[in-house]
């Protein structure tokens, strides 16, 4: 049974510490969190995956059926007695050629410094990418944002060799954040590297164009790495960078090799396969052998019968064929989710100009609405899934007193899933809101 510590972000099972029957501590507690928590507690509901009565607008998962102009979707793994062996740790050099080939030619054509299978390495999916980069990481400043991606919280506080520093964006302005910005934290708080996922989620805010451009610059000169989770990269909607169509920090690198930038994708979003676990890290060389040392430990590598499936999806016209039609596909159901919510009165710091999310204030909502959990908790008796915002106030070690989270009015709703289930989800939250408020 998940219990409650308040409101707090910190979710646990309900067994405390794990421990020998004379009471010594054997394993800590480990928190539910995010996604996790959420989803747990969807399930003590009765969730099941398939039960088309729920509207689960919560779990970052786009939908995986075929879309309009779309290339077929993979149907089957062939499993051989080549892929009954282990595969290289840092995955196999075709794969990891395809995913080179790729980057160069969405974004380092006539370029000197081009991407090769040494600056690319394999891992079972984002997180585990996520942890390999982190294992890696020295004694230095790791700067983050607020809000971003849950699932950092617990993983910067697992590795205890750097400290994090968290950077706060404004939601009055958007959660924007200029190079000049980056550069007085950097200078200021001696950072050493910054973690962020762009697009952004939970928020939707992007940085790309010039601004990124100026960002890569600003690590290129400062000598700090910019940790790019780019598994939305394919989701654009600012204007100004559709004709661009994806956007990676990649197109701004100087020098493959020397430049501290590291760019972190897979399978997951952008090719809307989120079962298949199959990410990659794309980096200096000296940061791929590091990864690699920690993968040879940590994980022992990706599966091998996926990677071999993977590759055929990364040849330049097939992903990009991708990547069309889920902007065409997705930014329609954007526009629904935006209009829809703020219609019942939720409000929209900002478009999200990139991902899949709407993230959206409930305080101007009647009781019990106003607060993340009581709008998820009352959602949730409605069969609709949706993600507190707290969770996203990324606190590594709990340093932070959970009760001051800036989010705790904040909501996320995800518009990944197919458009009968948006409906489905939203109509359920407006009969939720008009009933609240004739009461």
């Amino acid at each position: 049974m998940v219990q409650e510590a308040g409101d707090g972000a910190m979710m646990t099972g309900g067994h405390g510490s794990l421990a020998f029957p004379h009471g010594h501590d054997v394993f800590r507690p480990v928190p539910r969190t995010g996604v996790i928590y959420v989803m747990n507690a969807a399930r003590e509901l009765g969730f099941e995956y398939g039960d088309p009565s729920w509207a689960n607008l919560g779990q970052g998962a786009p939908e995986a059926g075929v879309l309009p102009g779309a290339p077929p979707r993979l149907e089957a793994v062939s499993l051989h007695t080549t892929t009954y062996e282990y595969s290289p740790v840092l995955g196999r050099t075709d794969l990891r050629e395809a995913v080179a080939d790729l980057y160069n030619h969405r974004y380092r054509r006539g370029r000197a410094s081009r991407y090769t299978a040494e600056n690319v390495a394999i891992a079972g999916g984002g997180r585990l990418s996520l942890s390999r980069l982190a294992a890696a990481l020295g004694q230095t400043h790791l700067g983050h944002f607020l809000p971003d991606y849950t699932a950092y919280e617990e993983l910067l506080d697992l590795f205890a060799r750097f400290s994090t520093i968290p950077i706060p964006l404004d939601p009055e302005r958007g959660y924007a954040f200029s190079a000049d910005e980056l550069r007085t934290e950097i200078v200021g708080r001696g950072l050493g590297a910054v973690l962020l996922s762009n697009p952004s989620n939970p928020t939707g805010a992007l940085v790309h164009g010039d601004r990124l451009a100026k960002w890569v610059a600003t690590a290129r000169e400062l000598e700090t790495f910019l940790l790019f989770d780019e598994y939305y990269s394919n989701y654009v909607w600012a204007p100004d960078a559709a004709a661009h169509g994806s956007v990676s920090a990649a197109a701004h690198v100087d020098d493959v090799d020397r430049d501290p930038i590291v760019i972190l994708d897979g399978l997951t979003k952008n090719w809307r396969y989120p079962g298949m676990r199959i990410g990659w890290t794309l980096a200096p060389r000296r940061i791929i052998e590091a990864v690699s040392s920690v993968g040879s430990f940590l994980d022992g590598g990706a599966a091998h019968p996926l990677q071999e499936a993977a590759i055929p999806l990364l040849a330049p016209a097939v992903a990009d064929a991708e990547a069309e039609a889920i902007r065409a596909v997705f930014r329609e159901k954007r526009d629904y989710m935006i209009t829809r919510l703020v219609r019942m009165g939720l409000h929209v710091d900002a478009a999200p100009m990139g991902a899949f999310y709407v993230w959206a204030s409930v305080r101007h909502l009647p009781e019990p609405l106003r607060s993340d959990m009581g709008f998820f908790r009352a959602a949730l008796e409605r069969k609709v899934i949706t993600v507190p915002g707290r969770f996203f106030d990324i606190n590594p070690g709990q340093r932070r007193s959970e009760q001051r989270s800036r989010f705790g009015c904040h909501v996320r709703f995800s518009f990944g899933p197919e458009r009968a289930t948006l409906v489905r989800g939203l109509d359920a939250l407006e009969a939720m809101i008009a009933e609240a408020r004739a009461r």
